[in-house]
């Protein structure tokens, strides 16, 4: 079997060159049409990772904003305990048992502070310090009135008292 002379043939010569010419003319359409879909992901990729940075940065800021505002919050510190010192008790010879009872019963007191806001305790010191020294404590039997020396703000709600026989 042998293949037929088409080659000789005007009209196949032209059909063979215009498949060729076909071949061509859709390759460089088909790399024209690619690089301009593969220029376009990869605009598409740089406007992605830029806006990655931008988010990363955004969110770096907002961590230490967060960060920022739990510093403050520990700031805002809470009274955690009460402690309560009587400096004139050797003045009227009182056993540190009766002393005691008398710190003792000047905390229970003040028991609600705990957990509240230093800054909140502070504003109403004047009240606290009212209400501390209208007490008056019974040692052995006999009454004696509270008077605040000095008052301390921190997480322990430091008071130094002197009493005063009635």
């Amino acid at each position: 079997m042998r293949i037929p002379p088409y080659y000789k043939n005007p009209l196949w010569q032209r059909f063979f060159s215009g498949v060729a010419l076909g071949t061509i003319i859709s390759w460089v359409v088909f790399l024209y049409l690619y690089g301009n879909m593969q220029e376009r992901q990869a605009q598409l990729i740089h406007a992605q990772r830029e806006e990655i940075k931008d988010l990363n940065l955004k969110n770096e800021v907002w961590e230490n904003e967060y960060k920022a505002l739990n510093e403050q919050n520990e700031q805002k510190l809470t009274v955690q305990d009460i402690s309560v010192h009587i400096t004139n008790d050797k003045i009227y010879n009182l056993d540190p048992l009766s002393v005691t009872e008398a710190q003792e019963a000047i905390k229970d007191d003040l028991s609600s502070l705990i957990a509240k806001d230093i800054e909140t305790v502070y504003k109403g010191k004047d009240l606290l310090q009212k209400s501390i020294e209208n007490k008056i404590i019974e040692i052995n039997k006999k009454r004696y009135r509270i008077i605040v020396s000095e008052i301390m703000f921190f997480t322990t709600l430091t008071i130094e008292v002197k009493i005063r026989q009635i």
